[in-house]
């Protein structure tokens, strides 16, 4: 009996040990439910004030989008455009206008807007973009958009105000206007070489056919006069090539008498060193003018 009462005895004790755990354990849950339900109370108080002075906040950072901005990332992006500019003014001498002519079957919109880029913010006035497929010519519209943004992620909001004057075709019509600094680009293909060239010893021969002109009058600078008319840009000085195949593929025959070629391997990734390497090979070069 005595043995059977020591484990009655036993039993109890754990009952009430366990009894004991059991009631902490309630206290801890229900204070934190409580403090819980506390802070939900109060979140749910403060949430109306907080969105009442939401759009005063949203109005000051539309009127200023710079407040916003990550003072690390501009600081960055300052530090890129002033590197830039001052590597365009390192240059011994600086094309006033570039020709990009890819002459590969893959084209990056990103890439070719990259280069784009670029060529604006070491100071070149003019870049002509060109394929033998004329699929540039026809995205227009894309190609404008893509170079805007990479001038956005590239430039930051400062570099970004100043817009590109965007010619698209023959009688030059402006995609986008501009109110400043006016670095054009003009998206060229197989139309703007050879054809243009047809289209223009045509005019001529109806000038004289209509007698406007004589037959005296047609000579090699009147159809240069004609030409340069129709493209409202100056020659390129340099051209950069890029892809394996070796020729221009029908870029502005009438107008390269001069203009210096580098070719580079791709388009496609290809970095502001390389575009760099190649205008300083351009600024080395001695272009003689035929003597």
């Amino acid at each position: 009996m005595a043995l059977l009462y020591g484990l009655l005895w036993r039993l109890l004790l754990l009952l009430v040990h366990v009894n004991r755990a059991l009631v902490s354990w309630l206290r801890v849950r229900l204070r934190s439910w409580k403090g819980r339900l506390w802070e939900r109370a109060v979140a749910a108080l403060l949430l109306p004030l907080a969105l009442a002075g939401f759009p005063d906040q949203q109005k000051k950072l539309n009127r200023n989008p710079d407040a916003n901005a990550n003072p690390v990332t501009g600081k960055r992006t300052a530090s890129r455009r002033s590197r830039w500019l001052s590597d365009g003014r390192s240059l011994e001498k600086l094309p006033v206008h570039i020709g990009l002519l890819v002459a590969e079957e893959e084209l990056s919109y990103t890439d070719i807007a990259n280069l784009v880029v670029w060529c604006m913010a070491v100071g070149i006035s003019y870049v002509s973009v060109y394929d033998h497929h004329g699929i540039f010519r026809k995205n227009n519209s894309r190609m404008l958009e893509e170079i805007v943004r990479q001038q956005q992620d590239l430039l930051g909001v400062e570099g970004s105000k100043c817009n590109v004057e965007f010619l698209t075709n023959a009688t030059d019509e402006h995609q986008r206007h501009v109110v400043s600094c006016r670095p054009t680009v003009k998206v060229l293909s197989p139309e703007d070489g050879k054809q243009s060239i047809v289209q223009a010893a045509q005019q001529l021969c109806r000038s004289v056919e209509n007698k406007e002109r004589s037959s005296q009058d047609i000579s090699v600078s009147m159809l240069d006069i004609l030409l340069r008319e129709s493209k409202n840009i100056p020659d390129p000085e340099l051209v950069v090539k890029f892809g394996p195949v070796d020729s221009t593929l029908g870029f502005l025959p009438w107008h390269i008498r001069l203009t210096e070629f580098i070719s580079l391997p791709s388009h496609r990734n290809v970095s502001y060193e390389d575009l760099l390497g190649a205008l300083q090979q351009y600024g080395t070069c001695q272009q003689r003018l035929g003597q």
